[in-house]
């Protein structure tokens, strides 16, 4: 029978080294789809329609030959949480199965979340948003640091940081990346850029590769730096007067005969309501 803890070589722990670290107990059975939960740790979230459609066919022509991973649910009395498996089973829920083989194994919370990450990571089907995502309820919730994660998933711990600075990038932005409208080399050199949002839809528009996409972020930045050193140190106090007051940036752009415009940037609506009220308060 093929090992359902089989690893790949080179990509840190597997689930048969997890397994061993927590000496977990096995129980191979089969069980009732229905008595299925979805695992609350699961990283994945986007699950390809064609691919699953494919793994669909499969299992009804041979059935399913990899187990999935479960273990007993904490909150519903005779469910089973999926700990590995989740494509595995909803192609089989399509297929028209009325029972799985599964493994079931003794784990708690971190460990549901360890063989998660570490299958999906291995398989490749985790979007770097999601791989992220994952990372992050490592550090929040069981206290591991970005060192131990990169150990953890046998990765460096400069792949860990980029992924998770991902996370601080515009939701708009995220959800291009989780679209696979932009690539994470791409988003990669976004993070931290003040119109990254904008810069996005130009690299999607104009279909830059992540090289251009960079010369694109580079001449940007070289035309604030231009605008920033002739900008009058005058204004330039005010502006960030106004911003350590409000909370938000400002920029004043004033003409020669003292005409311009003053810009006010928010980051939610909480914020843009908040200058609102400020405004109609007041004027």
């Amino acid at each position: 029978m093929i090992n359902p803890f089989k690893t790949k070589k080179g990509l840190g722990r597997g689930l048969s080294s997890l397994i061993g670290d927590s000496e977990v107990k096995e129980n191979r059975t089969l069980i009732s789809i229905s008595s299925i939960i979805r695992n609350k740790y699961q990283p994945r979230k986007v699950f390809e329609k064609e691919s699953l459609e494919e793994l669909t066919n499969s299992i009804k022509e041979r059935g399913i030959i990899q187990p999935i991973i479960v273990r007993k649910s904490e909150n519903i009395i005779d469910k089973f949480e999926i700990i590995a498996g989740e494509r595995r089973w909803q192609a089989a829920q399509k297929a028209g199965l009325h029972k799985v083989p599964a493994v079931v194994i003794e784990a708690d919370n971190l460990k549901s979340l360890e063989f998660a990450i570490v299958e999906n990571v291995q398989r490749k089907d985790l979007n770097p948003i999601e791989e992220a995502e994952g990372y992050k309820r490592l550090i929040d919730e069981f206290s591991y640091d970005q060192e131990k994660v990169a150990k953890f998933i046998g990765k460096s711990r400069a792949h860990v940081s980029n992924c998770l600075r991902l996370l601080s990038l515009p939701r708009k932005i995220i959800e291009h990346i989780t679209n696979e409208k932009i690539s994470q080399g791409h988003a990669k050199i976004l993070v931290g850029v003040e119109n990254a949002e904008l810069l996005a839809e130009k690299i999607i528009s104009k279909k830059l590769s992540v090289r251009q996409a960079e010369a694109l972020v580079r001449f940007t930045k070289t035309i604030k730096s231009t605008f920033k050193k002739n900008k009058d140190s005058n204004i330039q106090d005010i502006e960030n007067q106004l911003m350590e007051k409000i909370g938000m940036r400002v920029y004043i752009n004033n003409n020669k005969n003292n005409s311009g415009t003053l810009t006010f940037k928010y980051k939610g609506l909480d914020q843009m309501e908040r200058l609102i009220q400020v405004i109609k308060n007041n004027y």
